[in-house]
Order: structure tokens, then C-alpha cells, then sequence
């Protein structure tokens, strides 16, 4: 479809085609609004990220009906962290996880759109917004509500005055794909020399590893030689993808509504990718501004996007605490090693499985006590 078919005034249109958009566009046009989503690249579209969906995700893809098709994905349990000798595994108290690749996901939401009669312009790029709609080069998409959707790097968010100085951090990723039966199924977090790799089983041949690193420039191999026990791992498997980079990753925003503009996704403002939930908070974010849009009323997203990024950006924040200290850290591991219940109760309160009452004062007290001892 091309600028020109859309005649009429759009419910809401969608700057951003990925799983964000995506999503959004499901939620609202599940309710009745006619949407379209527009993106300057064609699916399936493929973008650096772990692929490690948490349980929470997982409930929301299939309350959309755009889970991945079960080829596609690969179930895991729960998290392990690595440092050196030390670990520590916690598993998730209901249902797993699921390690999907990117261009999966994209694909099953893709199609999961189109079943729902949003319209989809691919290979058409936003050039600016107005008061009646976004500009592309084939003239003005009129739409009475518009979400940017479109990444770390938001120009609707530049363009709506949402954009804040940017974030101290200086964190970045890259991802490579290697062609290997997975050796557990589990995400493993690597810690090294400031940085982190997060390993996340694909398939019944296939792994994906995403490194997470403080600091100016760096490469997958030179950062990989940080880790030695995760290198031998990977000596010799065949490498099956190009690696992808992004960053920096820690995106500051004014606020998520001006106007009739809304951001979604990592165009909402990001932290870190250190806790793994980001494809997690940008559906909870979908679907609460789809509500929001179905009342035409964007004030109750505001409300709505600061409850949901309270707890992920603290847990990010004490795991961030953590990168920068590697005595703490290595102290927290051996805690969760030895209280491995507890660990999965963090576990379910991280994916939202579990409410953060679970934990309980007595376990919050048995951590701190082997933390402090």
C-alpha cells in the first residue's frame, strides 16, 4: 500500500514497523480503530537485540494471537548467571520463556496484522510531523492520533519536543548468531570486564549471543576474549549471521504524550538492555496505550507508562550497580546460588508473573544477610 491509498483520516497511524508498532496497531485495531503503520524497510525486519522473550511477553503475543509458530521458537526455563567459576540458576516459577529470533517475531506479528486489517505501507519513510498528520514523500498521511514506534534513535520523538538530554551511560550492543546445539535451556549471563553476554537458545541447532559493553568502541571478538570459559564454548561454531550493533542505549524523554503524539517501545525512553525484559515492557506499553486510544484520551498511557517502567527500570538500575562492582556482584551471586528458591521468586516478580509481595520481608532478609556476609 502506498501514501496515496489512504484517502480518509486515520484513526491512529504508526511510525515504526516493528514489534512495538506492531503491537499497538493490534491492540487498537482489536478495538475498533482503523490504523495504519508505516516503515521505511520491508520484513521481515531484523534489528540487534538478546531474543529471549520472558513469560510475561510470551502471555502477551498470545493475547494477541501472534505467537511465533512453534518451529520458530525454542522454550527456556529460566536464568543462569556465569562469573568465572561462580553461578547461580533460577528458574521461573509458572510458565518459560521463549528464544525467538528477531525476524520470527517480526514475521508472526507481520502476519498477525494483516489478518487484523491493519494497513501496512513498508518502504515508506516519515519525513515530519503536522497538526493533521506525518509527512512522507508521497505527501501528508492524515491521522487523528500518531504513536512513535520508531526505535533507540526516535525521530518522531525529536520531532514531537520529547527528546531529553542524553543519558550518562555509555552502553552498547552487538549480536551474533552461531550454528550449535544449545547446551542448556536456560539464558546464561556471562559477566566479564565490563561487559556481559547474554547466550539465548534459538533452536534445536542454533544460539544467539548479545554483548553488552560500557565504554567507546569495541567488536564481538575483541569483547568475547573477555570471557574465556564462553569463547572455548564457542570455538568453532559456525557463525551464521552478520553481527548487528545498537546503542547507546540509554535514551532519556521529556515525557510519552504531547498533543496527539504518542511513543511506545524504545522510543518511550530506555535504560539498559541488562535485565533482558525490553521486548516485555514495550507490549505491556502497547497494549496500555491501546486502551488509551480506544477512549481517546493519551493521559491515561502517561499514568500508565510510568507504572509499568517503575520496577524494570529500579531492577535495572541494582543489576547496573552490579556490572560496575564485580566484588558485589560476585558476592550477590554466591546469595542467589545459595537461595535458589529465592532466585526464582525474583524471577517470577521480574516477568510479572509473581507480585513483588512474594518475596516476603523474611526472604529480602535472607538475601541481604549473605550479601552482607
Amino acid at each position: 500500500m502506498a501514501p496515496s491509498d489512504v484517502l480518509d483520516v486515520l484513526d491512529v497511524l504508526i511510525v515504526g514497523g516493528g514489534p512495538a508498532g506492531l503491537a499497538t496497531a493490534l491492540h487498537a485495531r482489536l478495538a475498533g480503530l482503523r490504523v495504519a503503520v508505516l516503515d521505511r524497510s520491508h520484513p521481515e525486519i531484523d534489528k540487534a537485540c538478546g531474543e529471549g522473550l520472558m513469560p510475561d511477553a510470551v502471555a502477551r503475543l498470545r493475547e494477541l494471537g501472534a505467537e511465533p509458530a512453534p518451529g520458530d521458537a525454542f522454550p527456556f526455563r529460566g536464568i543462569r548467571y556465569v562469573d568465572g567459576a561462580l553461578a547461580a540458576e533460577g528458574t521461573f516459577p509458572q510458565s518459560g520463556g521463549l528464544g525467538v529470533r528477531r525476524l520470527h517475531l517480526h514475521r508472526a506479528l507481520v502476519r498477525r496484522a494483516e489478518e487484523a486489517g491493519v494497513e501496512l505501507l513498508w518502504g515508506v519513510a516519515a519525513r515530519g510531523l503536522e497538526a493533521g498528520g506525518v509527512t512522507t514523500d508521497g505527501g501528508l498521511i492524515p491521522a487523528r492520533w500518531i504513536v512513535g514506534a520508531d526505535g533507540l534513535l526516535s525521530r518522531v520523538r525529536r520531532w514531537a519536543g520529547l527528546e531529553a538530554e542524553p543519558g550518562k551511560l555509555r552502553r552498547f550492543g552487538v549480536r551474533r548468531h552461531f550454528r550449535m546445539a544449545p547446551w542448556a535451556d536456560l539464558v546464561e549471563v556471562h559477566w566479564g570486564p565490563a561487559c556481559e553476554a547474554y547466550v539465548t537458545p534459538l533452536g534445536p541447532e542454533l544460539i544467539g549471543v548479545a554483548l553488552l559493553w560500557s565504554g567507546g568502541k569495541a567488536d564481538f571478538d575483541t569483547l568475547v576474549d573477555r570471557l574465556p570459559a564462553l569463547r572455548e564454548r564457542l570455538s568453532g561454531a559456525p557463525v551464521v549471521s552478520k553481527d548487528r550493533g545498537a546503542g547507546p542505549l540509554h535514551q532519556r524523554v521529556k515525557g510519552v504524550v504531547r498533543g496527539n503524539v504518542a511513543l511506545v517501545g524504545d522510543a518511550a525512553g530506555y535504560l539498559d538492555a541488562i535485565t533482558g525484559e525490553g521486548m516485555a515492557i514495550a507490549f505491556h506499553q502497547a497494549a496500555a496505550l491501546g486502551e488509551s486510544l480506544r477512549a481517546g484520551d493519551l493521559r491515561t498511557y502517561a499514568a500508565a507508562h510510568r507504572r509499568i517502567s517503575r520496577l524494570p527500570d529500579i531492577m535495572t538500575s541494582v543489576v547496573l550497580a552490579l556490572e560496575s562492582r564485580p566484588a558485589l556482584r560476585r558476592r550477590a551471586i554466591r546469595a542467589l546460588a545459595a537461595e535458589p528458591a529465592l532466585f526464582s521468586k525474583l524471577l517470577g516478580i521480574h516477568a510479572r508473573t509473581l507480585p513483588a509481595r512474594k518475596l516476603g520481608i523474611d526472604g529480602a532478609l535472607r538475601l541481604a544477610w549473605r550479601l552482607v556476609t
